[in-house]
């Protein structure tokens, strides 16, 4: 969670969020926002979120163990475009406290308080040295279970976050 609340017509409770501002080199040939824009921008505010747990890259490669991406999922809303406030917002919303998590998240925009995209990412933790699926080490269930949402019931409207680990 962020060091100031953030008000917004969320998902879930307590987002962990960033603010980007839309720029001339993520617009595409259709004048809006590149689709990739979106995977980068989740990738990032997942990637801070950690980072404020605690785990950092350089906290993965001393225990030699990292959260990767086994399966995303995006829902493209609306667009958004150059020069616009974009309010990325990430919640870690299950995991097995061993080897898997997965992670929602929501891009909206403050001007109007449109929610322009809805994405789900299955992490699984791996050995970085091999590559190979392994538990998460104590650090883990220490810095990233204070983090996931207990009983989180999204929106009737929400897009479902229940799929199965790629």
């Amino acid at each position: 969670m962020n060091e100031e609340a953030v008000k917004g017509p969320f998902d879930f409770r307590d987002p962990y969020t960033l603010n980007m501002q839309v720029q001339p080199q993520d617009i595409d040939g259709l004048y809006h926002t590149n689709n990739g824009v979106y995977v980068d921008w989740c990738q990032k505010v997942a990637w801070a979120h950690s980072v404020s747990l605690g785990l950092d890259l350089e906290r993965y490669r001393a225990l030699d163990r990292a959260m990767v991406i086994i399966r995303s999922e995006f829902d493209y809303l609306q667009s958004s475009r150059e020069g616009e406030e974009v309010l990325l917002a990430t919640w870690i919303t299950e995991w097995d406290e061993r080897i898997t998590m997965r992670r929602a998240f929501q891009v909206i925009r403050p001007a109007d308080g449109a929610t322009l995209l809805r994405a789900r990412m299955n992490f699984a933790c791996i050995e970085i040295s091999s590559g190979k699926p392994r538990r998460m080490p104590t650090e883990f269930i220490e810095g990233y279970g204070p983090a996931v949402l207990g009983g989180a019931v999204a929106p009737d409207d929400a897009t479902d976050v229940s799929g199965s680990a790629g």
